[in-house]
């Protein structure tokens, strides 16, 4: 396990959000469940889980309500193709996620991420002000990422 894990805390859902991850990247896999007797009403007992995406290791606590996901922390996700961006794009807006811009979204659970190609952060900061500035205005105008798009501004197409 890795020395640092990103927790997070759900209202009664770290089950479910941990199932649905799972069934979303491939290189996944369930952990611990720990149930308990004080976990809140409608967790199924369930307290916290654990689970790995892509070979980094989360841990999810039912909490209850006192706290929400916000913007402030999103889980970036590195994508090797445009066919990656659209599969994770679809997976994780599926069942009442919400579309953001430049790449963001907020799934079902209220967790941000972002689905980001390969190369896009390099294109945004390429030397030449022109082309940078011209990837910068593409994908501000982007809900999900369109890699094409992207490399045609790039080029100044």
């Amino acid at each position: 396990m890795s020395k640092i894990t990103p927790f997070l805390w759900y209202d009664t859902q770290a089950e479910a959000a941990m199932n649905f991850y799972i069934s979303i990247f491939k290189n996944s896999k369930a952990g611990h469940i720990a149930r308990s007797p004080a976990a809140p009403p409608g967790s199924n007992g369930v307290m916290s889980v654990s689970f790995e995406l892509e070979g980094q290791h989360f841990m999810a606590l039912n909490g209850g309500s006192t706290y929400q996901f916000t913007s402030a922390i999103s889980l970036y996700v590195d994508c090797e193709t445009q066919e990656e961006v659209d599969e994770l794009w679809r997976k994780l807006s599926e069942g009442g996620g919400k579309p953001g811009r430049c790449g963001w979204l907020i799934d079902k659970f209220g967790l941000s991420w972002q689905i980001i190609p390969k190369g896009l952060g390099q294109m945004l900061s390429d030397p030449d002000p022109t082309r940078s500035q011209r990837v910068l205005k593409a994908m501000l105008q982007m809900d999900k990422i369109d890699l094409g798009g992207i490399q045609r501004a790039y080029a100044g197409e």
